[in-house]
């Protein structure tokens, strides 16, 4: 199943208390059980003035309705391709070398 990111514009978001932060997950969480086990939140990283969530749902139309049920704003939201970390390089798989051909050609590096 596809997995996302959802960019969110919430000023002074890194403001927000223990039990705000509480309150935003738990609105969340409500809105998801309408969806059962087809749209999964995974986690979110907290910004000065925004919220960056990973979900896993069917689609992107999903994912709206749910930040519209809870509530939430979506300033853009990107579709995962691929997931790397330090790890990556110690074994390249062929996915690797044409993730890096392909930076290579972009000019990246």
């Amino acid at each position: 199943m596809p997995k996302y990111v959802i960019e969110r514009n919430l000023p002074r978001a890194g403001q927000l208390s223990p039990a705000e932060l509480a309150a935003v997950s738990e609105k969340s969480c409500s809105a998801l059980h309408s969806f059962g086990a087809r749209v999964q939140w995974m986690q979110s990283y907290v910004t000065e003035d925004k919220i960056y969530c990973i979900y896993v749902a069917p689609s992107e139309r999903l994912i709206r309705e749910h930040a519209r049920l809870a509530g939430f704003p979506v300033t853009r939201i990107a579709e995962i391709k691929a997931i790397i970390d330090p790890a990556t390089s110690e074994g390249a798989a062929p996915e690797h070398e044409r993730a890096h051909d392909y930076a290579k050609e972009a000019g990246v590096y």
